[in-house]
This record gives C-alpha cells, sequence and structure tokens, in this order.
C-alpha cells in the first residue's frame, strides 16, 4: 500500500486486482474489489472533544464526517465505512480495528483544533514522531481520551498519554504506510489551501494512537480551531462543514484515481517485463526521474512553476533545460510518481533513468535486473 514522496513502495494486490491483462490499459477489467474508506469522526458520547466557544468537536466533526460519507457514496467504486454514525462513544482501538476488520484501503480521522492562543488554520497529520513540542501536544490532547475508556492499559499495552517515550514505539507498523499517507495529506491540505483558502498549518507527522492502530494509510485532519472565534463559527456553521467536507472528499478521490493510475502503470509494466508488481523493485547504482517538461527557458525550482510539485531537479543538456520529478533508485516509486505527475497536469511525462549521472535506456536498465 506505498505511493510517493518517502521510502520504499510495496503495491499490495488488494488495492486492485485484475482478472487478466492483454497488453494495455482498455483490456484492464475492472477491479473486483471495491476501494474501502473508514471515515472516523473524532470523540463522541461522553467525550465532547474540545469545546473553545461553547462549540463541540464530536458533534462538528461528525457533521463533517456524514457529509464525506454521503458524497463517497454517490460513488459505486468506493465503500464507506463509519466507526461512528451518531453521538457515541468508540474506544480508540476499536476504530482501528474497524478498518482492519474491513481490510479498509483508507482510513480518515476528523478533528477539530484548540489552542490557548488566537491560532488558526487546518492541518493534516500522519503518523510519526513528534516533530516538535506543538505536534506532541496535539497528539497528547488528542491520545488522552483513552483514559476515559475501561481497561485502557489492557488494550494499549501500558501506554501513557504523557510520556513522549510512548511515542516511539508508535510508529513501527504504520511506517509502511508512510508514503500514502503523505500522498492523502499532501492532497487534503491542496484543497484547504487552495481552494478554500485557509491557512495553511501543513503536513506534521505525530503519535496518534488512533492512527497507530489502523494497518493502512491513515491521517488525521484537524479542520480548524473552534477556540478561535471566525473559524470557530466557520466549523460550527453549514457552509464551512459542507466546505471542508467537499474538500476531504474531493482529495480521497484524487488519492484513489491516482492509484489506480499507478496500478495500471506497474500492470503494463509487468506485462511488458514479466516482472512482479507486488514487490520491491530497487535498482542499485541506478537513479530513475519522471521528465517533466524541457525548454530554453531557465525555471525557478519552485512548486508554482511545477503544478504543485516539489523534489523537482534541472538540469542543462545542450542548450535545454530539462526538469525532472522524484529522484529513487526504487521503480515502483517513480511509476508512482509518474501517476501522480500526469494526474497533476503532465500527461506526456515519462520516466528515465540515470548511472552515475549519465542517462541510460530504460529498457535496458529494466532488462539488466533479474527483480
Amino acid at each position: 500500500m506505498k505511493t510517493i514522496l518517502l521510502h520504499t513502495i510495496l503495491l499490495p494486490i488488494s488495492f486492485i486486482l485484475f482478472s487478466s491483462y492483454e497488453g494495455n490499459s482498455s483490456n484492464l477489467l475492472k477491479p473486483i474489489k471495491r476501494f474501502v474508506v473508514v471515515l472516523d469522526a473524532g470523540h463522541g458520547g461522553h467525550d465532547p472533544g474540545n469545546v473553545g466557544n461553547g462549540y463541540k468537536e464530536s458533534d462538528i466533526a461528525l457533521k463533517i464526517v456524514l457529509k464525506v460519507g454521503a458524497e463517497l457514496e454517490k460513488n459505486p467504486n468506493i465503500k464507506v465505512i463509519y466507526t461512528r454514525k451518531k453521538n457515541v462513544f468508540v474506544e480508540l482501538f476499536e476504530r482501528g480495528a474497524i478498518a482492519n476488520r474491513a481490510d479498509a484501503d483508507l482510513f480518515v480521522s476528523v478533528h477539530c483544533d484548540s489552542h490557548t492562543s488566537n491560532a488558526y488554520g487546518a492541518g493534516t497529520f500522519v503518523l510519526g514522531l513528534h516533530a516538535n513540542k506543538r505536534n506532541l501536544e496535539v497528539a497528547k490532547k488528542e491520545n488522552e481520551v483513552i483514559l476515559l475508556e475501561e481497561n485502557y492499559q489492557e488494550n494499549y499495552a501500558g501506554y501513557d498519554p504523557n510520556s513522549p517515550e510512548s511515542f516511539i514505539g508508535l510508529t513501527l507498523m504504520q511506517e509502511e504506510y508512510l508514503d500514502q499517507s503523505i500522498l492523502l495529506a499532501s492532497l487534503i491540505q491542496d484543497n484547504f489551501i487552495n481552494k478554500l483558502k485557509r491557512k495553511d498549518r501543513s503536513i506534521k507527522q505525530a503519535g496518534f494512537i488512533v492512527l497507530h492502530q489502523s494497518y493502512m494509510p491513515s491521517v488525521l485532519v484537524e479542520t480548524g480551531f473552534l477556540t478561535n472565534k471566525t473559524e470557530g463559527a466557520y466549523l460550527n456553521s453549514s457552509k464551512g462543514q459542507k466546505e471542508m467536507a467537499t474538500s476531504i472528499t474531493q482529495a480521497i478521490v484524487s488519492y484513489q484515481k491516482t492509484i489506480d493510475l499507478a496500478t495500471i502503470a506497474v500492470a503494463s509494466d509487468e506485462n511488458q517485463n514479466g516482472q512482479s508488481a507486488t514487490g520491491e523493485k530497487v535498482y542499485p547504482g541506478i537513479t530513475f526521474k519522471v521528465q517533466l517538461a524541457a525548454g530554453s527557458k531557465k525555471l525557478a525550482l519552485k512548486s508554482y512553476n511545477f503544478k504543485g510539485l516539489t523534489e523537482i531537479s534541472r538540469s542543462l543538456e545542450g542548450r535545454m533545460y530539462k526538469y525532472y520529478y522524484g529522484s529513487t533508485s526504487d521503480y515502483d516509486k517513480i511509476l508512482l510518481m509518474r501517476a501522480f505527475a500526469i494526474k497533476s497536469g503532465y500527461p506526456s511525462c515519462y520516466i528515465v533513468a540515470f548511472k552515475n549521472g549519465d542517462k541510460m535506456k530504460l529498457s535496458e536498465v529494466l532488462k539488466s535486473e533479474d527483480k
């Protein structure tokens, strides 16, 4: 369940299973397994979450989640499962278990933030060690709900929500899905910032138990601060809830389409090269990149020049500047990055290979390794 942006990528067949393949994408049969999304409205029941300015996080999160689910359910290729659909308390370990039992492809948890200052803005978290004190405090605040659960020492193996050391063990299982989680988080944040003009609190890593409990790509969305009067009123409004839900929905659909493109690309390459699409394909000494464009103009390597893409490099070859996306020895990863570039607006992009800085024929590189 790997995609782009960080380390090794794995593509399990559970994403899309093909019954047969005859040589091009037009002959690919439809997936026999629907894309399963588990939507988790934070808090609930006797746990209202934060109540900044008198608003209730558990109610707002639920309303946003139900709106997301209602839109996703219109897509016949997507199956939606909810951890809760009403004002009830669900233990954190059970939320992840719901997703695991469903063999879900995504887990999305929705929350509202709070702070003692007048902070505002939307942020999306993936599981990881806290990068700073603020991320640690956000995670601790969300994780303290386990103290409301019966037998929490047993359910969480002695985890202490107030101990920084407890966060270290949380990342080990979810790290396998970190790339995909970051991809989804980036799509959500892009919609929040570019479409809704919300303040960007960026993508961060923190030790959320609810993400740790799920064994698939997972994100936790902090839609904004109820403690900020303006933002709290926005999130409590029907307009605000609809807009936030639409942004999350569109990101999930974009994510699914990106995975579809990537899987078709991998299946196509598998057909041509006789290689498995479910294992790692790392080529030591080889660097793969996605060539996006070429031209005589020297462009700054800023995301706004490349349709929001980052990890851009440039080389001068003759009189032409060539612009590349990504840099990895993992062929599965570069296939996924190409799929993401296609979706971002580069339909003619293609993969190139380098060895010791020299460009190689891709076909020869792929044939040279017994993978």
